[in-house]
């Protein structure tokens, strides 16, 4: 089978597939403060929701590609392939269980080490995110691109919060951002985060440590919609998470510099 052929259908079937996910995560949202909605560690939250739509996701996308393998945040791995599906139930569940609007679910396809296939989907954003290896990126439809932005002084930049990481450490970051004059963010979903950057909403992510299933989709968003991005996978996050930084190209030199970070060649 030709692979863009190949790539094209399979983004068909996650789109569909990361809609559907996301109409049965609204159905199955819990009222604030309600019993259903548990914690795995600090601030790291799990509803009813993220189990079941991580179940939807690998029963459905086993039927459509067999071959295929997949990897959920919640379950792990569900199977090896050459192809590995790797989807976030819920990116966002603390907005989510918290009745906010910034959330979504996250369908992404690597292979070889390469992030090559994304599909995110904020229902309440009423946000598509969709690209794939080649064939650039779109949101809702449309063409998009990483912001022309070149000055720091002019930039936004969200830094992603990990309970991973030290607090001293993420405020060192935080303030060597804004130290560089920079306006700063933080939304509670990575992967919008990614994909905010990547059609130039903001200029900048940073992120001390992130895992594969929060940008598994969107690195490949950013890839397509021209947006510079530190070494996730070749350094391996894919294995075992790591830091993120994703940039408008005219301040990615820059923003790298200040994070002590490196980009991808």
């Amino acid at each position: 089978m030709d692979k863009t052929m190949d790539l094209s259908e399979r983004l068909r079937v996650a789109e569909a597939l990361a809609r559907q996910a996301a109409s049965l995560a609204l159905g199955l949202r819990p009222s604030a403060n309600s019993e259903a909605i548990t914690l795995k560690g600090a601030q790291d939250w799990l509803t009813e929701a993220d189990g079941a739509v991580e179940r939807f996701l690998s029963d459905e996308l086993a039927k459509h590609f067999p071959e295929d393998g997949f990897q959920g945040e919640e379950a792990g791995m569900h199977r090896e392939g050459t192809l590995r599906w790797v989807v976030d139930p819920i990116d966002g569940t603390s907005n989510f269980a918290h009745g906010g609007q910034r959330w979504c679910v996250s369908v992404g396809l690597i292979t070889e080490g390469r992030a090559v296939l994304g599909a995110v989907v904020s229902p309440e954003l009423n946000q598509c995110f969709l690209a794939s290896e080649g064939c650039g990126a779109t949101l809702n439809g449309k063409p998009i691109r990483a912001a022309a932005t070149r000055e720091m002084g002019r930039a936004i930049v969200e830094c992603g919060w990990s309970p991973r990481v030290a607090n001293p450490d993420y405020h060192a970051l935080c303030q060597a951002v804004m130290g560089a004059g920079a306006m700063m963010r933080s939304g509670g979903s990575g992967t919008l985060g990614l994909c905010d950057v990547a059609c130039g909403t903001l200029d900048a992510y940073v992120e001390r440590h992130i895992n594969l299933w929060d940008v598994a989709a969107a690195l490949c968003v950013l890839s397509e919609a021209g947006a510079r991005v530190s070494p996730f996978m070749a350094d391996g996050g894919a294995e075992r998470g790591g830091p993120i930084l994703a940039a408008a190209p005219g301040i990615s030199e820059a923003l790298a510099g200040i994070a002590g970070m490196r980009l991808a060649a």
